[in-house]
């Protein structure tokens, strides 16, 4: 007898789709810890852990000749906080409902949704970690300076962006292989600790050198982020582009494997993953 009046306009929907991507970008924000604050706490003691671990080892290693005339703890934080950003979006995007999943089951809710809130609770962490580490760091021990602040925030998106996109390949073979997907992902998080070029300046490396890593998108955005943090660096052997046309490519190809998925979803698949 009493029936719900819904929306069925382009507008209407599109904005339905919003609100159901902002509550679902809340809930995986207060998935990791039931105090939003004690959440966002832990993940700035991870940045602030992964930047104090990084400046003991050049320091003991005798490196910090190696890094960019300036503040060398800005050096490090771009390098740690693209590195985080990126890691962290393919990781979320990977762990996010697939479509056999209970949450699925809702009518309202389908796998961009759920896709969609884990990349943007993992930027909005990210953004607001590196945003109160900068602060403190600022007020307490001395003034930073970026070159183009634009220009840098840009190469954040860029690095998060980029993890996205590869974290949609990773989903799209998930539910078909997941221990492959699982060790895929993990290979690919470890070697960037090595192959994002965070501990050294691309502008350093030979030929020989450089062609081990710039097949990596992150490499470029970490080399261009540090061209618009310091005004006497110019990256020459990265470009701003050629991440945006990879993760373009890794997006396609993972929102075509997602559909595809998504037309053979099985409940079983929820016993194996």
């Amino acid at each position: 007898m009493f029936r719900t009046q819904e929306t069925t306009s382009s507008a209407g929907l599109a904005f339905r789709t919003l609100i159901l991507i902002y509550h679902s970008t809340v809930r995986d924000v207060r998935k990791s810890h039931g105090n939003a604050l004690v959440g966002l706490f832990m993940n700035i003691m991870q940045t602030v852990i992964f930047v104090v671990a990084f400046f003991a080892m050049f320091s003991f290693l005798g490196m910090r000749g190696a890094a960019i005339r300036g503040d060398f703890l800005l050096y490090i934080m771009t390098g740690i906080f693209l590195f985080l950003t990126h890691t962290k979006a393919m990781g979320a995007v990977v762990s996010s409902e697939g479509p056999a999943s209970p949450m699925m089951k809702h009518r309202t809710m389908n796998t961009v949704v759920a896709i969609s809130a884990a990349a943007l609770s993992t930027l909005y962490i990210q953004v607001l970690s590196m945003v109160v580490v900068l602060f403190f760091y600022h007020v307490i021990f001395t003034p930073i300076e970026i070159f183009d602040p634009i220009g840098a925030f840009s190469m954040v998106l860029m690095s998060w962006f980029s993890g996205v996109a590869v974290g949609m390949v990773f989903l799209a073979i998930k539910p078909w292989s997941p221990g492959f997907t699982k060790l895929g992902a993990t290979i690919y998080s470890r070697a960037n600790m090595i192959a994002s070029g965070k501990m050294f300046v691309a502008n350093t490396l030979p030929p020989s050198i450089l062609v081990m890593f710039d097949w990596n998108p992150l490499f470029h955005t970490i080399d261009q982020a540090r061209g618009y943090t310091f005004i006497n660096y110019f990256p020459n052997n990265s470009s701003a582009s050629y991440p945006f046309y990879v993760a373009l490519a890794c997006l396609m190809l993972g929102l075509m494997g997602e559909f595809y998925t998504r037309k053979h979803a099985s409940v079983s698949w929820t016993a194996k993953l």
